[in-house]
């Protein structure tokens, strides 16, 4: 492993380096990502974002985003960019699975990787790790990684604090987590000191809905809510076609389970969507209950206590049953 006087050696002249994150990027993806690529820019690297695949037009603002480059896009350019590169930053994931088929061109680069991550278990593919659990956000360890350990904070400028803001500003639910701390909201006031419009970022984010992405929520909560008030659990499943029959695009389901969550004793909330490939679970909880253990046990995924994903190769009814399935043996928990 790197040391921390190692890396800064390596970040003291100019490097080729790439920053890249997990497929299907959110807001603490793409905040974190374009957030240390404002800042290492400004230090004369030469730098590509490179995602695996899209990510939701609503987060398309940000500073620097017309730089990003998708690796489905254009997979020989990125290819030749990761085997390039001096250094690859390892953003809001922990597994090179969770970067698809980058994942292996990653793991073949003769490049340092650097970890900047907050979820369980990572797998040891780096030479340097800016790991904790505890963070709300990968965007709050970047916020860290550049203001405490390269000692750099004249570096977050107000492009670097808008996208770093955005990061913990989506992952932490607006500040609503438990792991929205004291200290994660004195990050949040200084990033607004820094130049951060947290209101225009709340509107840009949240406030930027197509009328197809609305009227699938309508249809979704009308229609395709079950609660299952025994289990104080809510679902909602959606099929390929309803996908299709509202023109869904990469973005139009975050948030969707919220919903579902919101609902008073409402202890679980499981969307499970039909993709093409498989179907995706996405579960949110409240307290203590663990939904990263479920998606864990049971659908090939993981995530934190009260916010986990997770896939399955099993058709969406059979997936259905399973999850239904498995509410009793989590019961004692899911009343108490």
């Amino acid at each position: 492993m790197l040391t921390l006087t190692e890396l800064k050696s390596i970040l003291a002249s100019p490097k080729k380096i790439v920053i890249t994150t997990h497929h299907k990027p959110d807001g603490d993806a793409m905040g974190s990502s374009l957030g240390l690529y404002g800042y290492l820019i400004q230090k004369g690297h030469h730098v590509t974002v490179i995602t695996p695949t899209d990510y939701p037009t609503f987060l398309h603002w940000m500073p620097n985003n017309a730089e990003v480059l998708i690796f489905t896009d254009d997979r020989e350019k990125a290819a030749k960019l990761v085997e390039e590169a001096a250094l690859i930053f390892c953003l809001d994931f922990n597994t090179l699975s969770r970067i698809n088929e980058l994942g292996e061109l990653v793991r073949a680069s003769e490049a340092k990787k650097v970890m900047i991550d907050h979820h369980l278990e990572p797998e040891d593919f780096d030479d340097y790790r800016h790991w904790d659990i505890n963070a709300c956000a990968a965007a709050q360890l970047v916020y860290d990684f550049i203001a405490n350990q390269l000692n750099d904070s004249d570096g977050i400028n107000k492009d670097v604090a808008t996208c770093l803001y955005t990061g913990i500003m989506t992952d932490s639910a607006s500040f609503r987590f438990p792991l929205a701390t004291s200290n994660v909201y004195r990050i949040g006031a200084n990033l607004i000191d820094l130049g951060a419009e947290h209101y225009k970022i709340h509107q840009l984010v949240y406030d930027n809905a197509s009328e197809d992405r609305l009227r699938f929520l309508g249809y979704c909560l009308s229609n395709k809510l079950e609660v299952f008030h025994e289990f104080n659990t809510a679902i909602i499943t959606v099929t390929k076609e309803e996908l299709a029959q509202y023109h869904s695009t990469t973005g139009d389901t975050e948030g969707v389970v919220n919903y579902a969550l919101s609902i008073n004793g409402i202890r679980l909330a499981a969307l499970i969507v039909e993709r093409t490939d498989k179907v995706k679970l996405s579960l949110r909880s409240t307290g203590d209950f663990p939904a990263n253990e479920i998606c864990k046990k049971y659908f090939n995924g993981g995530g934190h206590r009260n916010a986990a994903g997770g896939a399955s190769d099993k058709s969406l009814a059979e997936v259905i049953d399973e999850f239904k399935s498995i509410l009793p043996e989590y019961k004692s928990q899911l009343i108490a």
